[in-house]
């Protein structure tokens, strides 16, 4: 522990981070040692400090608590919609030192600059599959598991991806966002626009 400006802080010795708080400090000091004593009681996944257990669980139950003023969208986690909300600002304050490429937040630039180095670390303990992002990891490991956690609330479907989720409810709701500005017909899906525009309106995609 060492004294900053009158406050003690508690300093990780393996990463540097430092902690104002000394429960928070004890929570972090179990992602080090691997502990993750804290169950989702839905699908067994475990998560070191119960915080990340809650908005974990919200995947499952679908809550969303925070919302954007500016166009009502909204989101599971707090940090989530301050980056969203640049997408409004137009706020991009993360570079690229190699191409010069502007990023909304630091995990955004990380992925990108993967790009440039072709790094995969994120690999799947079944097949051995590499990955960029972790992201694409958990969807790729629903392929051994089976898991799919994204239902709908209309017909009881269910999806291992989001996405999937969000374009099979639009068989429910008739929408069609995708709009072809050659000769206006409409579409739910995108490679389905792509795909009139390519034999009907003779674009190369």
């Amino acid at each position: 522990m060492s004294e900053e400006l009158g406050k003690s802080s508690y300093d990780c010795d393996i990463c540097k981070e430092s902690f104002l708080e000394e429960s928070k400090f004890n929570q972090h000091k179990q992602i080090h040692k691997g502990e993750a004593p804290y169950h989702c009681d839905i699908c067994g996944k475990s998560f070191s400090v119960r915080s990340s257990l809650t908005k974990h669980k919200r995947i499952h139950t679908g809550e969303k608590p925070y919302h954007c003023d500016i166009c009502g969208k909204s989101f599971s986690r707090a940090h989530s919609l301050a980056i969203h909300k640049r997408i409004h600002t137009g706020d991009k304050p993360y570079h690229c030192d190699i191409c010069g490429e502007s990023c909304s937040d630091g995990s955004s630039l990380t992925k990108h600059k993967r790009i440039h180095t072709g790094e995969k670390p994120y690999h799947c303990n079944i097949c051995g599959k590499s990955f960029t992002v972790s992201s694409h990891l958990t969807q790729h490991t629903r392929i051994h598991t089976g898991e799919k956690p994204y239902h709908c609330d209309i017909c009881g479907k269910s999806f291992s991806v989001s996405s999937s989720l969000t374009k099979h409810k639009r068989i429910h709701t008739g929408e069609e966002p995708y709009r072809c500005d050659i000769c206006g017909e409409s579409f739910s899906q995108k490679h389905h626009s792509i795909k009139h525009k390519c034999i009907r309106c003779e674009v190369d995609p």
